[in-house]
């Protein structure tokens, strides 16, 4: 079925221990999704999916092919409820858009477990290089944020919302924007746990990495559109989307303008894939119009199937 329906997939810091579960109970196509994945990584992804522990699933390296995986299961899920889906685009952040480009056909299933293993790693290995963290700003708008980021030696990492704005860079240069930040009138300032310093130039020897195994990825032209974390719209070429996702690397997550890119093309519902609601929070802050609803497990995946039944019949 063609439709109006956009399908956005999980980012690192949705994870759970346990997540898929019950869909790979359910679901063969959920259970052959995991299978492959144990087979491609040489090691028992499953397991640390299912099993734990936490501290090894939290692991960049565990952890982005891991949510890649149980979103791709999620996709195959609704897929198998709802019949021959075809999603009008699918948007990502940050992982979460190799995922997308998965679903849209443009890669396959186990480069995009090899390119995310290794993209994890990559950086990871930036983290121990540079001693960087994130803050998140609620209530500053952006532009003026960006110019305060700019005084303090710090860069934006993510537009999530237009109420919420996220910085990246060196842990002292952090400490000084938020504090101007909640000078300038912020309504909160929050340091991230975070690893390191994501979407920033301190991830810029994870991009040269990734640059170069990118080389052997085959990348196709999307079945339908993927919107692009760096530009905030859809992908171009095959060679234009190789380009943007090392340079998604180090810069700024353009989400805002990806949802709004969405609306552009008249999607009017969102079925968010894989764990968390996270992405369903956001959009519902910058487009509030847009129907929304989640497949994280059997019980999310029944209501979206009855909610898609709705939308997809008008």
């Amino acid at each position: 079925m063609k439709s109006k329906v956009a399908i956005l997939c999980a980012g690192q810091g949705a994870q759970g221990v346990g997540m898929g579960r019950d869909l790979t109970e359910a679901f063969p196509a959920c259970r052959e999704l995991f299978s492959r994945a144990n087979e491609v990584l040489g090691y028992d992804l499953e397991k640390i999916i299912l099993e734990g522990p936490e501290a090894e699933l939290v692991k960049s390296n565990f952890c982005q092919p891991a949510i890649f995986t149980v979103t791709a299961a999620c996709f195959a899920a609704l897929k198998a409820q709802c019949g021959e889906l075809i999603p009008k685009a699918a948007a990502g952040l940050s992982l979460g858009e190799w995922t997308a480009l998965y679903l849209a056909g443009a890669i396959a299933f186990e480069d995009g477990l090899r390119v995310l293993s290794a993209r994890g790693r990559f950086m990871q290995e930036a983290c121990e290089e540079n001693e960087g963290t994130m803050l998140s700003v609620i209530g500053l708008e952006a532009l003026k944020l960006a110019g305060l980021a700019a005084q303090c030696g710090v860069e934006v990492a993510n537009y999530n919302s237009p109420e919420q704005t996220v910085l990246s860079g060196r842990k002292q240069n952090i400490l000084e924007a938020e504090k101007k930040a909640k000078e300038a009138g912020a309504k909160r300032a929050i340091l991230l746990n975070v690893a390191g310093a994501y979407h920033s130039s301190l991830m810029k020897s994870a991009a040269d990495k990734l640059d170069a195994i990118l080389g052997g990825i085959q990348i196709k032209q999307p079945e339908f559109q993927v919107m692009s974390n760096v530009t905030g719209m859809p992908h171009g070429s095959p060679e234009e989307i190789r380009r943007a996702m090392v340079s998604q690397v180090t810069s700024p997550v353009k989400w805002v303008n990806c949802v709004r890119s969405l609306d552009t093309l008249g999607v009017n519902c969102c079925v968010e894939c894989g764990p968390g609601r996270v992405l369903s929070g956001l959009v519902k802050r910058i487009q509030p119009q847009m129907q929304l609803c989640n497949v994280q497990d059997c019980k999310s995946l029944e209501a979206a199937a009855g909610l898609l039944a709705q939308v997809l019949l008008k």
